[in-house]
C-alpha cells in the first residue's frame, strides 16, 4: 500500500501545491544556473530604446528622429524575434544565442559610433535594423526552460508571475541605469553598457546547455515546420493585446523624457519610469502569490480594462507627483495582463512551439513600443509637452476592443478537464 502512495504522490502533491510559492519555485533544481545570467542578458530590452532615444536626441536635437531610429530597432526585433524562437525550438537555444549576441554587440557599437559622428539619418536606420534583429530573446528562452523543469506542476503559474516580476525588475534598473549613464557620463554610455551586458550575460546564459529545452528529433522537426504558434487563434488575440502593452512602454519612454526636459529636470526621467516599472513589479509579485479562482480569460478582460482606463488618464497629468502616481497605477495594471497572457500560452500552445509563441508576444510588445515611440516623438515635436501620452490611451483602448470581441478564442483546448485546486489558469496541456 505504501508503494502505491509513493508512485502517485509526485504527480499530485498534497495541499501545498494549491498555494505554490516563490520559495518552492526558486528551489527548483538548476534554476539559478539560468536565472542569474538570464537577468543580465535581459537588460537590452529595458535599456535599448531609452539609450537610443537619449543618444540620437542629443546628436540631432529631435525627439522625432530619435523615436524613428528607436522604432526601426523595435520593428526589426519584432519581425525577427518569432523566427529566432522557432530556430531555438528546432536547433537549441545555444545555437541561436551565441551568434546573436555577437551580432548585437557589434551592430549596437556601430550605431553608437555613427550617431556620435553625426551620420545622416539613413545611416542610423541601417545600423538600427541589425541591432534590433539580433536582440537576444532571453525572456522567452527562460520561460521555455521553466516549462521543461515544471511540466505539469502547479508552480507554472508562479513561474509566469516570477518571470513578469523579473522583466519589470529590469525595467526598474534598466532605464535608471541608462538615463544615469547618458546624462551623467556621456550620451553614448547607455548603448555601450547595454552591448557589454548583452555579450557577457548572453554568453553565460548560452553556456548553461544542460537546462535548455531538448531539441526535437527529425520527426519533431517535421511537425514544427507545419505547427507555427501563429496558427493558433488565441495566440493571435494575445499578440494584439501585447501590442497595446507595448504602446504603453513606448509612449511612456518618449513622453516622460520630453516632459522632464520641458521642466528642466531630465534626470527625473529614469526615476519616473522606475516608478512606473515598480508598480508593474509589485503587482506581479502579488499576482504570483494568489491562487486564482477566476478563469484566465475573465482575468485578462478585467485586467486589460483597468489598464486601458489608467492609461487613458496619463495625458491629463501636468505635475511630477500626479504623473508619478498615474505611472504607478498604470504599471500596476500591466503585470496582471502580462502574467495571464504568458500563462495562457502554456494552455494554448503545444510544448514544441512555446518558445516561438513567447517570442511572438515579446515581439508584439517590441512592435507596439516601436510604433508608440515613433508616434509619441512626432506628437511631442509638433504638439504640446505630454501629447505623446495620448498614444498609450489609443493603443490600449483599441487592443481592449479586440480582446473583448475575440475573447472566446482564449479558451484552451481540452476544456473537459476540471480546473485544479482553484488556480484559474492550470488547465492540463496535451499535444495530440
Amino acid at each position: 500500500m505504501g508503494s502505491t502512495v509513493t508512485t502517485t504522490e509526485p504527480e499530485k502533491t498534497p495541499p501545498a501545491s494549491s498555494r505554490p510559492g516563490y520559495g518552492r519555485l526558486l528551489r527548483t533544481r538548476g534554476a539559478w544556473t539560468f536565472l542569474l545570467p538570464g537577468f543580465a542578458a535581459r537588460q537590452p530590452f529595458a535599456m535599448l530604446t531609452i539609450s537610443i532615444v537619449l543618444l540620437v536626441q542629443h546628436t540631432t536635437g529631435s525627439y522625432g528622429a530619435a523615436g524613428a531610429v528607436a522604432a526601426a530597432t523595435g520593428v526589426s526585433m519584432a519581425l525577427f524575434a518569432p523566427y529566432s524562437g522557432r530556430l531555438a525550438d528546432r536547433y537549441g537555444q545555444r545555437a541561436v544565442l551565441v551568434p546573436g549576441v555577437l551580432v548585437h554587440t557589434v551592430s549596437g557599437l556601430s550605431l553608437t559610433a555613427l550617431a556620435l559622428a553625426h551620420a545622416p539619418l539613413w545611416a542610423l536606420f541601417l545600423a538600427a535594423v541589425p541591432t534590433g534583429a539580433s536582440v537576444p530573446q532571453v525572456g522567452p528562452m527562460v520561460r521555455a526552460r521553466w516549462g521543461v523543469r515544471l511540466q505539469g506542476s502547479p508552480l507554472m503559474s508562479t513561474a509566469a508571475a516570477f518571470e513578469s516580476v523579473t522583466d519589470e525588475l529590469t525595467f526598474v534598473f534598466g532605464p535608471l541605469l541608462a538615463t544615469a549613464l547618458c546624462t551623467a557620463v556621456t550620451p553614448a554610455a547607455g548603448l555601450v553598457t547595454e552591448g557589454a551586458l548583452t555579450l557577457v550575460g548572453g554568453l553565460l546564459f548560452a553556456a548553461r546547455k544542460s537546462t535548455q529545452p531538448p531539441v526535437a528529433g527529425a520527426d519533431g522537426h517535421a511537425r514544427l515546420r507545419h505547427a507555427s504558434a501563429l496558427r493558433i487563434p488565441g495566440v493571435r488575440v494575445l499578440i494584439v493585446t501585447f501590442l497595446g502593452i507595448g504602446s504603453v512602454f513606448g509612449g511612456m519612454q518618449v513622453s516622460l523624457a520630453a516632459f522632464t526636459e520641458s521642466i528642466g529636470e531630465p534626470g527625473l526621467n529614469g526615476v519616473l519610469y522606475g516608478v512606473f516599472a515598480t508598480g508593474n513589479m509589485l503587482s506581479g509579485i502579488v499576482c504570483g502569490a494568489i491562487a486564482w479562482k477566476a478563469a484566465p480569460r475573465k482575468r485578462m478582460v478585467v485586467g486589460y480594462t483597468a489598464l486601458a482606463l489608467a492609461a487613458s488618464a496619463l495625458w491629463t497629468a501636468h505635475s511630477v507627483p500626479l504623473l508619478a502616481a498615474l505611472g504607478l497605477l498604470v504599471g500596476m495594471c500591466i503585470a496582471p495582463s502580462l502574467i495571464t497572457g504568458y500563462t495562457l500560452v502554456e494552455a494554448l500552445v503545444p510544448a514544441g512551439a512555446r518558445t516561438e509563441a513567447f517570442t511572438w508576444l515579446t515581439g508584439a510588445v517590441a512592435l507596439g513600443q516601436a510604433a508608440a515611440v515613433t508616434v509619441s516623438g512626432q506628437l511631442e515635436d509638433r504638439l504640446w509637452d505630454g501629447a505623446g501620452f495620448l498614444v498609450p490611451m489609443a493603443g490600449t483602448v483599441l487592443a481592449l476592443v479586440t480582446l473583448v470581441a475575440l475573447a472566446s478564442r482564449l479558451v484552451p483546448p481540452h476544456r473537459n478537464h476540471p480546473v485544479a485546486r482553484g488556480v484559474g489558469h492550470r488547465v492540463p496541456v496535451t499535444v495530440d
